[in-house]
């Protein structure tokens, strides 16, 4: 028996992609403004262009991975991602002779976050699709939950490595990153099998028109069952929420607390502190939760989804309202101990109920939603805490997650799923 089966490839592309993106996105604000000189305004138009970029082709690139093959995407997006991260570790090397042609640093940090998120949609979808076909619907629950613990547990490694390269170097955790992904991907051809997909057969069509029929299916598959387009709901506002919550929460606890003294340690010294504490939180959290629910049951499934979402409206509106440190603090820890166990819950119930065949393409529609919601919601999040209070920004946060919750209640009630229940009416 081969060492590489399908849950273990899985793994460790879940820990080695936390692990690079940690080290990367740690410190990545100091070397945008320090290093880069970027203001503002070019740091918003770098989230902006990355999520307009996966908006465009995250459909196209799901039709493909359900076309052809959801490996061959898989590794197409390591290969992107890779390249992006090291042609934004690069910038500061060619900035003489950009600026010589007159050619803005931001240009080389948008072109490479092009490239990203092309990158992201290859890998979006794909990936999911590709397990779940390996190991089964009945086991995939289980191998989600330990797929955020392995990423957690990563992530408390890739903080101290990117505080430790970008004290040598600003640019140094972006080109390790991309290196590392460039590694991932080499490992993934020698190791990643794909033994229960059955791809599209093209012989009588044009490629183009087998991948039109692909876009048809999926699209089939949405209208045909209106809880999965409650679902498209539900990310459209999560991402809405999250998107804002995800960008100003390091500025909400600056300049609405006074952070306790650590000696002589400086302020990234909490931030540190902070997300170590949550991920180690968060990986006993999914155990607990683990030993204590069954996963594989649709309606505990549906009805933790729910509570979970519930518990982050409350967890988002205390933390802009805290009055001191510890309260926001705990409120963060808790937080990220929701948002660690519903997001692989929430891809377990998706997966389970989609159709092999356009599996990818559902799942990238999906993804297409997010991308949706955090391009409309991070910019009007940021613009409350801008013109009021960052405590107004994250209350907005949690009321924007309030219709997500609410869906979620009306799924709950509904004992049939998407296979089940094709016709019934939302």
């Amino acid at each position: 028996m081969t060492f590489w089966t399908a849950p273990r490839v899985y793994l460790t592309l879940r820990g080695l992609i936390a692990l690079a993106n940690t080290i990367m996105f740690t410190t990545y604000a100091i070397y945008y403004v320090v290093e880069l000189g970027l203001n503002p305004f070019q740091l918003v138009l770098i989230g902006t262009v990355l999520e307009i970029t996966i908006v465009i082709f995250e459909s196209i690139t799901g039709i493909l991975a359900d076309t052809y093959s959801r490996r061959l995407s898989i590794i197409i997006g390591m290969f992107m991602l890779g390249s992006a991260y090291i042609i934004e570790g690069s910038i500061p090397f060619f900035s003489e002779s950009m600026m010589a042609l007159a050619i803005p640093l931001i240009a080389g940090v948008l072109f490479a976050e092009f490239i990203r998120g092309i990158g992201e949609t290859f890998l979006s979808g794909a990936l999911q699709a590709w397990v779940t076909d390996e190991v089964g619907e009945d086991k995939i629950s289980s191998l989600f939950l330990k797929g955020t613990q392995f990423s957690r547990a990563a992530m408390v490694v890739g903080v101290a490595l990117s505080v430790g390269l970008a004290s040598i170097a600003l640019n140094l955790p972006f080109l390790v990153g991309g290196v590392l992904f460039l590694i991932l991907g080499i490992l993934l051809i020698m190791t990643m099998k794909e033994t229960s997909f059955i791809p599209e057969k093209i012989e009588n069509r044009s490629p183009v028109r087998a991948m039109y029929s692909t876009f048809q299916d999926g699209i089939s598959v949405i209208k045909g069952r209106p809880l999965l387009i409650m679902v498209l709901f539900v990310t459209l506002f999560t991402g809405a929420a999250y998107e804002g919550f995800d960008r100003l929460w390091e500025a909400h606890f600056l300049q609405t607390f006074t952070l306790p003294e650590l000696g002589d340690l400086k302020p990234v010294v909490w931030f540190g502190i902070i997300t170590l504490v949550g991920n180690v939180l968060s990986i006993i959290a999914i155990e607990l939760f683990k030993k204590r629910f069954d996963t594989t049951n649709q309606q505990i499934v549906k009805k933790s989804l729910f509570w979970l979402t519930c518990c982050q409206v409350i967890g988002l509106i205390i933390f802009g309202l805290a009055g001191n440190f510890a309260v926001a603090i705990g409120c963060y820890w808790f937080l990220s101990i929701l948002t660690a166990i519903s997001y692989p819950i929430l891809d377990t119930w998706v997966n389970q109920n989609i159709d092999r065949k356009v599996r990818a393409t559902v799942l990238s529609f999906l993804s297409q939603s997010d991308a949706l919601g955090q391009s409309a919601g991070g910019p009007f999040v940021g613009a409350v805490g801008t013109r009021y209070t960052l405590r107004a920004a994250m209350v907005l946060s949690g009321i924007l997650l309030v219709p997500a919750a609410m869906v979620y209640g009306k799924i709950a009630r509904k004992r049939k799923d998407f296979k089940a229940g094709e016709n019934q009416s939302a």
